[in-house]
């Protein structure tokens, strides 16, 4: 089975790239506590992390000093997009209309039905 490049990055790079939306930019370690909030992770994993997203074009680095300094390539937005493409391209054969009647249900639920005594109600008030 060939391996093929994904848009959308792993829950761990996915993590970093949150991270650093919301820092703006940061070195490692700056990365690692807003990460830490919600998954402890080693230094050295998230350099890791780091040096592989800027391997792959979603983050650039300057040298500070000792140390590098990471900021988002990749935007948000274009993140959603392409979970989305993803998604609809995976599970809906890359048609929208699919993907929107899936979806209908849980944004616009149905009016819930009347019930029967209610039905009664209006018709006496209609008389």
């Amino acid at each position: 089975m060939s391996r093929t490049a994904r848009d959308v990055p792993p829950p761990l790079e996915l993590a970093c790239l949150k991270a650093l939306w919301s820092l703006q930019e940061g070195n490692v370690r700056a990365v690692q506590q807003v990460v830490a909030l919600s998954r402890p992770l080693a230094y050295t994993t998230i350099m890791t992390v780091l040096d592989r997203l800027v391997r792959k074009g979603k983050l650039t680095r300057r040298k500070v000093g000792r140390a590098f300094v990471y900021s988002p390539e990749a935007s948000r937005d274009s993140m959603r997009r392409a979970a989305v493409r993803e998604l609809l391209d995976g599970f809906f054969d890359g048609s929208e209309p699919a993907l929107l009647e899936f979806l209908r249900p849980v944004v616009m639920p149905a009016p819930p039905a009347p019930h029967a005594h209610e039905d009664r109600q209006i018709d006496t008030v209609l008389l």
